[in-house]
């Protein structure tokens, strides 16, 4: 009983270590393609800050704004009004005809 609880015990620290070194390992690449792939995505993190296209050609952008152009006359947008907002809705109360008690009844 004891045995079984000791070999228990050490394999759940050998474990946590692989993942320790694991863990460690994946923060710092040590391939020099893999630390080329990391330096990339940081270089086009930074330059992505905002929601913006990273370095755009004019052609690109031309494309992009036919696209949306296409999108607002499709859906209803325009000039003035911001499609990437949520739309406000406005329910109004049906008017409901009031019911006549003193009518004759129903014929069944």
């Amino acid at each position: 009983m004891l045995t079984s609880s000791l070999l228990g015990g050490l394999r759940a620290a050998r474990a946590s270590v692989v993942v320790t070194r694991s863990l460690a390992a994946a923060q710092k690449a040590t391939d020099p393609i893999q630390q080329l792939f990391l330096d990339k995505i940081r270089e086009y993190k930074q330059k992505s800050v905002g929601g913006k296209l990273v370095d755009p050609s004019p052609a690109i952008e031309k494309e992009l704004k036919t696209e949306l152009e296409k999108l607002e006359r499709q859906f209803g947008g325009g000039s003035g009004v911001d499609m990437t907002s949520f739309p406000s809705f406005k329910f109004e109360e049906p008017k409901l005809d009031p019911i006549d008690e003193q009518a004759a009844p129903a014929k069944k």
